[in-house]
């Protein structure tokens, strides 16, 4: 079987060496005489490898100490809304970064529970560039200041870390955590859907520094509350123990790869094949995003008109290039480049992109 090069956004494209090992280990893990999927997550077999994910993830991504790492169900659209409840005291200001449409659902998630302040917005300039820091209009002992990492959709990236000051920063990393270097302790919290960069989808990482469980944050039932899910190891119900060894699977690929520091050096190479055969086009394909902030793991571009584009989506299928259709909310195309893409297939779209202009152009 060929396996064709997948450029979802998500649920994304997996390493087929993790895929082929949970394929030989479905009947019958670790000779246990079942699927892990079928033993307890309460025995000592699952807790080992929890624990060992966990202590793998630290590892990747340079987690301290003082973090709690929590592995939960729910996507970040479920953590948007769980931030502002344990983190906010009622009606308590929370300040927001928009720079796409994510970080447009994580403000109406955080809406019911806090006063939101938007601090900045580029919306006005078509969610093509990151508001320049000094013009944040940030709010003096607000609860945290929110940020999405990457923007899957609009293909905006930070590249560094904003600087604000002494209240926590949180951040939305579903689509680029542990594709470079990080320095957690910028973050109060940093959360993530596994299913892009990660693992398959089902599964949430949720870092969290320690100091921040002191707050008292909003009613709320226990099992809204990350404090009671952190003293219970993510075991305060049942986990998604599938999505969980998955996820811990590839975590020892990427470290066997050469941890996050290879997989930066992949990612640029991969994107800049990309951007550089759109900037060669002379304007037959077309990224609208400011350069400096383009994001390395989703480039979304347009071509001359639709009838192109559905051509090209056609063909590139047919090519075996998946999932390249852009967003509903944007149109045109996007190419997802998450870790488990292999440099091949960045260079498989750029060869079809080449070929595709000459032929149509």
């Amino acid at each position: 079987m060929t396996r064709a090069f997948n450029f979802s956004a998500g649920p994304a494209t997996l390493p087929e060496s993790v895929l082929r090992q949970a394929q030989a280990e479905m009947l019958d893990w670790n000779g246990v005489g079942a699927s892990i999927v079928e033993i307890s997550h309460r025995s000592q077999d699952f807790i080992a490898v929890a624990a060992e994910a966990e202590a793998d993830l630290r590892r990747l991504v340079g987690i301290p100490d003082d973090y709690a790492v929590l592995f939960l169900s729910g996507g970040a659209t479920t953590h948007q809304a769980l931030l502002a409840l344990n983190f906010a005291a009622p009606g308590q200001v929370v300040d927001y970064v928009v720079t796409g449409h994510w970080g447009k659902t994580a403000i109406k998630q955080a809406k019911p529970y806090c006063t939101v302040n938007i601090a900045a917005d580029g919306e006005a300039g078509g969610f093509h560039d990151i508001p320049p820091r000094d013009s944040w209009k940030l709010t003096p002992g607000a609860a945290y200041v929110h940020i999405t990492a990457n923007e899957t959709i609009h293909g905006v990236e930070f590249r560094d870390t904003p600087d604000v000051g002494e209240v926590p920063l949180f951040a939305d990393f579903s689509s680029s955590i542990a594709s470079e270097p990080l320095d957690v302790s910028k973050y109060g919290v940093i959360y993530a859907g596994a299913q892009k960069n990660l693992g398959p989808v089902g599964v949430a990482v949720v870092i969290i520094r320690k100091d921040l469980f002191e707050r008292s944050g909003q009613r709320r039932a226990d099992i809204f509350d990350y404090r009671s899910h952190a003293a219970r190891d993510s075991m305060l119900n049942t986990p998604p123990t599938w999505n969980w060894y998955l996820a811990g699977l590839v975590f020892k690929w990427m470290l066997a790869e050469g941890g996050v520091e290879e997989f930066a050096r992949r990612n640029a190479l991969k994107s800049s094949l990309v951007y550089d055969a759109i900037d060669a086009s002379g304007g037959f394909y077309r990224n609208e995003v400011v350069p400096e902030v383009r994001s390395r793991m989703n480039i979304p571009f347009f071509l001359p008109d639709e009838t192109l584009t559905s051509r090209f989506v056609a063909e590139s299928k047919a090519a075996g290039l998946l999932a390249l259709k852009g967003h509903k909310a944007v149109g045109g195309i996007r190419a997802s480049l998450y870790n488990a893409l292999p440099v091949e297939g960045a260079q498989a779209l750029v060869d079809f992109m080449r070929d595709f202009q000459q032929r149509n152009g």
